[in-house]
């Protein structure tokens, strides 16, 4: 009877440490991944034996519970925005061969139902990595599908035009990637959203001629304006002496002069002037000749 005792105590005992070992054993090999707002996760579920399998995704806030080896990626469905650069040995020959550095601007997204296709068909994923890094697996997927043809739209529009124009038509640039850039990512993970065509830089030697001849238009346009001016001034001078001669008549003048003489007389201190005198006392209007008369 004890020795049967003494062997069922060993065999609860027994039992007891291979179910806390089995419980920590669990414990290690299971997770509950956090998956924040704005983010949808993606789900496999690995296995000692045989093949892993995917579970589904998520979109947060949220987590699946606790779960035995439990994968989660983390992919942001909010916009992204990626930056080119044209610059040094990549800048762009125009139709006129110009050189151009610019930069061009793409926001994109992940498709909220398309982050599976997304990870397993565009990205690359760590198997053996319990939380992988989403900024990885997103800069990975735009690298391996979006970038280069980005790159090569971009390239092939600036090369359409005279350098010259580029500045001019950066929206309508813009527009014709981003027609592009839609038509390739139809029916993928891809959305995207705008495209801008910024910070264009001629070399410096164009970018001084471009200044100065700004410069000179500038100074011809003032130069322009100041004439005009000066002409429609010139024409309102002119129209002035017209009616002003106009009414400088001889009886004009010396009824002036009659009420002229009319107020001095009305003030009190005035003081009384002798001029030439013509018919009936009124004064003589006109020019004469002060030279003397030759016998």
């Amino acid at each position: 009877m004890e020795h049967s005792m003494k062997g069922i105590f060993t065999l609860l005992v027994l039992m007891a440490v291979v179910g806390i070992l089995g419980f920590f054993v669990w414990l290690t090999g299971s997770a509950n991944p956090d998956i924040p707002a704005g983010y949808v996760g993606y789900q496999t579920q690995g296995a000692v034996f045989g093949k892993t399998a995917y579970l589904g995704t998520l979109k947060g806030p949220s987590s699946p519970g606790r779960t035995w080896m439990v994968r989660n990626v983390n992919v942001s469905i909010t916009p992204y925005t990626y930056t080119e650069e044209f610059t040094g040995e990549n800048e762009v020959l125009t139709k006129d061969n110009l050189r151009i550095a610019f930069r061009v601007h793409v926001v994109w997204r992940v498709k909220e139902d398309g982050v599976k296709d997304f990870v397993e068909k565009f990205s690359t994923v760590d198997p053996n990595s319990h939380e992988q890094s989403s900024e990885k697996v997103v800069k990975d997927a735009y690298s391996n599908y979006v970038k280069e043809p980005f790159r090569t739209f971009s390239r092939e529009e600036v090369q359409k035009l005279e350098g010259l124009k580029v500045k001019e038509m950066q929206s309508e640039i813009g527009t014709a990637v981003f027609e592009k850039l839609k038509t390739l990512t139809d029916g993928t993970p891809f959305q995207i959203t705008s495209v801008v065509v910024g910070n264009i830089q001629y070399p410096k030697v164009v970018a001084d001629a471009v200044a100065d001849n700004l410069a000179t238009t500038q100074r011809l346009e003032k130069e322009r304006k100041d004439a005009e001016r000066r002409i429609v001034q010139a024409e309102g001078i002119a129209k002035s002496m017209q009616i002003i001669n106009a009414r400088l008549t001889s009886q004009y003048l010396q009824h002036e002069a009659i009420e002229a003489q009319k107020a001095m007389v009305g003030s009190p201190n005035h003081t009384t002037i002798y001029i030439p005198v013509g018919p009936m006392g009124v004064p003589l209007v006109g020019t004469f000749d002060t030279l003397p008369i030759k016998p």
